[in-house]
């Protein structure tokens, strides 16, 4: 494997970005932060990028200790790659990022591709409390593990159980609540989320 490159600066900043700076890493933790994916689904949910360059920077984040590799027991024998507990630790990153660059998502443009779960790193900062939260958007379903400390922070689909709340709203809401036009409890209050379950944050978002 070739060397990692290196701004050769003894600064913090400079070494998390001999790590993290290259294109395409930081998308791939996003990813990542869903738990195991294969290959094949990272890059279906990562248009866009090439294959050689994804199969590059992979190598690149299990060499800086980011992220594993392992093979599924059988009868799935595929291989996965998952986040390490350092890979874990970028998630406040990758929401401080979505938080500084919300002002310039503006309006959809048409050669932009989108996927539901890309709205789950906004949401999860907005959400206060912890417990799990199934969202459902035109673009399909996908679920939030709020105050999650280990392992996976969101994922595709219905949740694994039974969700703490249930939130169904509309992209072009959802959109706005990312991009801080617009909060979580005015969009309730408003009846542009509808918002259904027994758990605590269910209760806290009608009652809020």
């Amino acid at each position: 494997m070739p060397p990692r490159r290196s701004y050769d600066q003894y600064c913090s900043a400079a070494r998390a970005l001999d790590v993290v700076g290259d294109r395409w890493t930081l998308l791939i933790v996003r990813e990542l932060l869903a738990g195991p994916r294969r290959y094949t689904d990272l890059h279906a949910d990562l248009p866009g990028v090439s294959t050689d360059v994804l199969a590059s920077r992979l190598k690149d984040m299990e060499r800086d200790g980011l992220s594993t590799r392992r093979r599924l027991p059988p009868p799935g024998a595929a291989f996965v790659y998952e986040l390490t507990p350092r890979g874990r630790e970028l998630l406040p990153v990758l929401q401080a990022l979505g938080e500084w660059g919300r002002s310039g998502l503006g309006e959809r443009r048409p050669t932009d591709a989108v996927r539901a779960h890309w709205f789950a790193l906004p949401l999860l900062r907005l959400l206060d409390g912890d417990g799990l939260v199934e969202v459902r958007l035109e673009e399909g379903l996908f679920h939030l593990h709020a105050g999650a400390e280990d392992g996976p922070v969101y994922g595709d689909g219905p949740a694994p159980g039974e969700p703490d709340a249930r939130l169904a709203l509309d992209t072009a809401t959802c959109t706005a609540i990312a991009c801080g036009e617009l909060s979580l409890v005015h969009a309730v209050r408003a009846g542009r989320v509808e918002v259904s379950g027994e758990g605590a944050l269910a209760k806290a978002l009608r009652e809020a």
